[in-house]
């Protein structure tokens, strides 16, 4: 079990406490609005009213213990700031911080901040990327030009074998795993002489302009 503290309760805050107590993890919250500690008290290990920026209110909820803090405080760089000062003379390792634009992102970077996040543009992006392929199902980008996606098998592949199909050679990509969503069972070392399914997904890594002709592949 892992001892987390996020600071401001808006969508992505309360979302990611949610998820990290849900997963059995020590989690404590902190706002400055009563109303959404309320509403999250009880899906979490602890919620208290107070400012992210005090270090009175973060010991309150035992940020000392605390490895890891992710900061929400919205439009209010300041806030995000002075929070993450306060987290960092607590003794906090990791802090991760959602920002509002690119110009925060870099404030955030050079006060060496974990990582930034930026949930509107990643949104906006992994949107782009889909519909514009419309063989692709989910993305995740790792960087520096490469990511795994998610894609229906194309029809031409349908009934026949990775090993037959040759993908690593063909279009320099490999098959990380495959997903029969009537069975809903992942197989994560898929065997290559197992003929594909109409009912298969792929999760495919490689790089994004491999990723992409093997999307149009009909």
């Amino acid at each position: 079990m892992k001892r987390f503290v996020v600071i401001g309760l808006g969508n992505f805050g309360a979302t990611v406490a949610e998820e990290l107590y849900a997963k059995g993890h020590d989690v404590a919250v902190l706002d400055t609005k009563e109303e959404a500690v309320d509403r999250i008290s009880r899906r979490v290990s602890r919620a208290a009213v107070g400012d992210g920026r005090q270090i009175e209110a973060l010991e309150r909820i035992g940020t000392k213990s605390a490895t890891t803090a992710i900061v929400n405080t919205g439009d209010d760089v300041a806030a995000s700031i002075l929070a993450t000062l306060a987290l960092r003379d607590l003794g906090v390792r990791d802090i991760y911080v959602k920002v509002v634009s690119s110009d925060h992102a870099r404030v955030m970077e050079k006060l060496g901040v974990t990582e930034t996040v930026f949930p509107e543009r990643e949104s906006g992006q992994l949107l782009a990327t889909r519909i514009s392929s419309p063989g692709l199902l989910n993305y995740v980008d790792l960087g520096s030009g490469f990511s795994i996606q998610e894609m229906a098998v194309p029809d031409s592949w349908i009934g026949r074998s990775l090993r037959e199909l040759a993908l690593p050679r063909r279009y320099r990509i490999s098959i990380v795993a495959i997903h029969d969503v009537l069975s809903d069972t992942i197989r994560s070392a898929p065997d290559p002489d197992a003929p594909l399914k109409e009912s298969d997904t792929l999760l495919v890594a490689g790089r994004n302009e491999d990723l992409a002709k093997v999307a149009e592949s009909k």
